[in-house]
């Protein structure tokens, strides 16, 4: 295994600068901003990240909803520029970090396969030879050929999936998108996640399903309020954070 990181970030933070006013329309926005009455404020969707990740290691990613996993992985793979810190990464990335990212709505779910194959770097005589196998893992059969608008998010999620995965990359990272498929789609996946690791793939994953971050990642990342709240092996992680929402569930609850 390669002594350099598949994954490097060094002191990461982001910042989002929120407007406190809410224009209703350009010319309004435009009165606010000559007048100087625009008015933000900062939200740290992180802070002071320092994770690394090995060639081929399998990591999970939990935490409450907002409390930053989304934008790290999207930090990770480019899509966010840091406010400060450094993110650096080695290898091929595929990403899925939405439902249906990139897909034009009026476009057939075959169309959009090659077009979202084509962002991916892949050649036409590759898709080409790869459009079957995609379309078969997907389960979508004849539906391919109908508008991306049409689809239902479990459609989106399986199409996706299948066109991300249908080459080997370096580094995977998925985001939620299996939370919306059926259990036989979640089968195939589980088989696909396996055979990527055994090639040394370096998977990053967000789920709000314990299970599928056991049977697929040996380290767990624990994210709250934007930091690193736990990171290690992915029991003990699963754990206590398992207690400690049923403590936080328990208070609300009252006596």
């Amino acid at each position: 295994m390669s002594a350099l990181p598949a994954v490097l970030l060094q002191d990461v933070s982001l910042c989002y600068r929120l407007a406190k006013q809410r224009p209703r329309s350009l010319k309004e926005y435009a009165l606010h901003w000559i007048r100087g009455q625009l008015v933000y404020e900062k939200l740290w969707a992180l802070r002071e990240i320092d994770l690394s990740i090995a060639p081929g290691e399998s990591v999970g990613i939990v935490g409450r909803n907002g409390a930053g996993k989304s934008t790290l992985l999207r930090v990770i793979s480019g899509v966010l520029t840091p406010t400060r810190g450094r993110v650096a990464t080695r290898g091929r990335i595929a990403p899925i970090l939405e439902l249906g990212t990139g897909f034009d709505p009026e476009l057939t779910g075959l169309e959009n396969l090659r077009l979202s194959a084509l962002f991916l770097g892949r050649t036409h005589r590759e898709i080409d030879a790869a459009t079957a196998g995609i379309v078969e893992f997907s389960g979508l059969g004849d539906f391919v050929r109908s508008p991306v608008r049409s689809f239902s998010a479990g459609m989106l999620a399986r199409l996706g999936f299948a066109v991300v995965t249908a080459w080997t990359p370096d580094i995977l990272i998925v985001d939620e998108a299996l939370a919306v498929g059926d259990a036989a789609f979640l089968a195939r996946c589980g088989t696909r996640l396996a055979e990527f690791r055994r090639a040394g793939t370096t998977l990053i994953l967000v789920s709000h399903q314990p299970d599928l971050i056991r049977e697929s990642c040996r380290r767990c990342v624990r994210i709250e309020g934007g930091r690193i709240a736990a990171d290690g092996e992915t029991g003990p992680v699963l754990e206590r954070y398992a207690e400690e929402r049923r403590s936080s569930v328990d208070a609300d609850a009252g006596p």
